[in-house]
């Protein structure tokens, strides 16, 4: 976060298995003049970061508590159950929850997915993260159900996964706070939504309004250096050159 006496900076906090190096790497190519600091926070504390100002946007999971806060989502994340190498699951390409039915699956106390009640038999206990619940999973404990990214931080040789099918799904957002939509949060919205540096934002200008076609008639024909005066030539009164009124052209 900024001060109003310091120089522009800018915070960015992510949770465990989100990896922002991309749109870090974008910022630092468009707005090298404004240094972004990464901060690493657990899924239970991301939306309180920004909310204590401590960050000046957080990339978190969803579903969470967004009250105060913006969230636009970015992507989905497939769900998937980390098991040992020789378990029998592993002869398949997806698991559906019925296939763990008669295993203890854990569910960690930072678990990130929107369970209405997880698949298999429940553990004694729950265990306090998915890193221990990891660790567990290798001692022969139980499974465990993950988004993939967490599964691929927490690998080990001796584990595997497996994608499931039928569970819910966690979402990855960009949020901060509804009343500090900065100049600079604007920038790295820009930059996850894929904008490129020429493209534009909001609403255009409107244009001008267009004249009445008498005015732009009246403005094109009038005359510049006074009224123009008649030859000696010209018709007048209607008549026709030559004879008199109406009279046909005499010979000569």
């Amino acid at each position: 976060m900024t001060g109003p006496d310091e120089s522009p900076s800018f915070t960015l906090a992510h949770v465990p298995g989100v990896t922002p190096d991309k749109w870090v790497r974008k910022w630092r190519e468009r707005v090298p003049e404004v240094p972004l600091a990464l901060v690493h926070v657990s899924a239970a504390d991301a939306a309180d970061v920004v909310r204590e100002r401590a960050a000046d946007a957080v990339l978190l999971r969803l579903p969470t508590d967004r009250t105060g806060l913006h969230a636009i989502p970015l992507y989905t994340e497939t769900t998937v159950v980390v098991v040992p190498k020789d378990h029998v699951v592993t002869a398949v390409d997806e698991v559906s929850p019925e296939d763990l039915a008669d295993d203890v699956v854990l569910h960690p106390l930072d678990d990130t997915l929107d369970w209405e009640r997880p698949p298999g038999r429940p553990a004694i206990e729950r265990p306090a993260t998915t890193a221990a619940a990891v660790e567990l999973v290798a001692a022969g404990v139980g499974l465990l159900v993950v988004p993939q990214s967490l599964a691929r931080l927490h690998h080990r040789r001796d584990l595997t996964y497996r994608p499931m099918t039928d569970v819910p799904q966690s979402r990855v957002a960009l949020s901060w706070l509804e009343d500090e939509t900065t100049d600079l949060m604007e920038q790295f919205i820009g930059i996850v939504r894929g904008r490129t540096v020429n493209s534009t934002r909001g609403r255009q200008p409107a244009p001008a309004p267009k004249r009445k076609r008498s005015e732009d008639k009246t403005t094109a024909r009038k005359p510049t250096g006074g009224t123009r005066q008649r030859g000696s030539g010209a018709r007048r009164g209607g008549g026709r050159r030559g004879g008199g009124r109406g009279g046909p052209r005499r010979r000569s």
